[in-house]
């Protein structure tokens, strides 16, 4: 009995290890984007706080939503939670970026 808890421990640690990895990788992958826009463009202007800004949003949006999926059963509440996570990440990228609200 304790080895099937166990057992059962485990994988739920590297299932959850392998979620927030891959929404780290998929956080670095998208910063990577302004990141090499700046070598070719002075357009794109980002200092080392938007980084940290915009990886803490992307970051925290994927983690909301892997917690969410894992709770939520039904594939169309998920499709309905991960856009509106999608709209509220948005909103507030672009109310940061140029101050839409104001």
């Amino acid at each position: 009995m304790q080895t099937l808890t166990r057992d059962r421990d485990t994988e739920l640690r590297r299932t959850v290890t392998r979620r927030v990895l891959r929404v780290l990788f998929i956080t670095a992958v998208i910063l990577c984007v302004p990141a090499v826009a700046m070598r070719f463009t002075p357009e794109v202007n980002w200092g080392p706080l938007d980084f940290i800004v915009a990886g803490m949003l992307l970051c925290g949006t994927g983690l909301v939503y892997e917690l969410a999926v894992q709770r939520i059963g039904q594939r169309t509440h998920r499709v309905i939670g991960g856009l509106a996570l999608a709209a509220a990440l948005l909103l507030a990228w672009a109310e940061l970026a140029v101050g839409v609200f104001h």
